[in-house]
C-alpha cells in the first residue's frame, strides 16, 4: 500500500466514522451546550479543517475559519471537503505538503473531533451504535453519506 492509498483509507475512515456522528442526530443536537462548542460548531470546524488541508495539499498554509450554516450544511461540508482531498489523492496532481505532516495535523485533529462528536452524541440522550471498527467495511474513496451498514460485534 503506498502512502497515497494508506492516506485515501484514512480519509474514508473519518467519512465512516464521522458519518455515524452525523446520521440521525436528534432534533437541537446541533446547539447542544455541554463541552465548550455546540456540535454545529465542531462540525464547521472540521469543515475549515479538510479545506486547511486541501489548500496545504496545493501549496497554501492560510487558515480561515468560518462561521456555522447549520447542520445540514456542516454535514454536506464534511462530505464534500473529504471528496475533495479524496479526489486530489486518487490523482497524479503533485502534493505541496508532505502527508504525514497533514496526518500529524489536521486530519489527526479531525479524527479528535468526530470522537467528541460520538462523546456529545452519549452526553445528549442519542448514543450512536457500538460496533467493530476492525471489520466495518471501510473503502478509499467511499467518502460520502452512503456509508456501508454499521458491522456487527464479533
Amino acid at each position: 500500500m503506498t502512502d497515497r492509498e494508506l492516506f485515501r483509507h484514512t480519509i474514508a475512515t473519518l467519512a465512516y466514522r464521522g458519518g455515524k456522528t452525523l446520521r440521525d442526530a436528534p432534533d437541537g443536537f446541533a446547539g447542544f451546550d455541554g463541552t465548550g462548542k455546540t456540535p454545529v460548531q465542531l462540525l464547521a470546524h472540521l469543515g475549515d479543517l479538510f479545506d486547511w488541508t486541501l489548500r496545504m495539499m496545493r501549496g497554501s498554509r492560510e487558515w480561515r475559519v468560518s462561521q456555522p450554516q447549520g447542520w445540514e450544511h456542516e454535514s454536506r461540508r464534511f462530505y464534500d471537503g473529504l471528496a475533495a482531498i479524496d479526489l486530489v489523492l486518487a490523482s497524479d496532481e503533485p502534493l505541496e505538503a508532505p502527508l504525514e505532516r497533514l496526518l500529524q495535523g489536521p486530519i489527526a485533529d479531525a479524527l479528535t473531533h468526530v470522537g467528541q462528536l460520538a462523546m456529545m452524541r452519549r452526553m445528549a440522550g442519542a448514543p450512536i451504535g457500538a460496533e467493530n471498527y476492525y471489520i466495518a467495511q471501510i473503502e478509499a474513496g467511499r467518502v460520502g453519506p452512503d456509508q456501508v451498514s454499521a458491522a456487527k460485534k464479533s
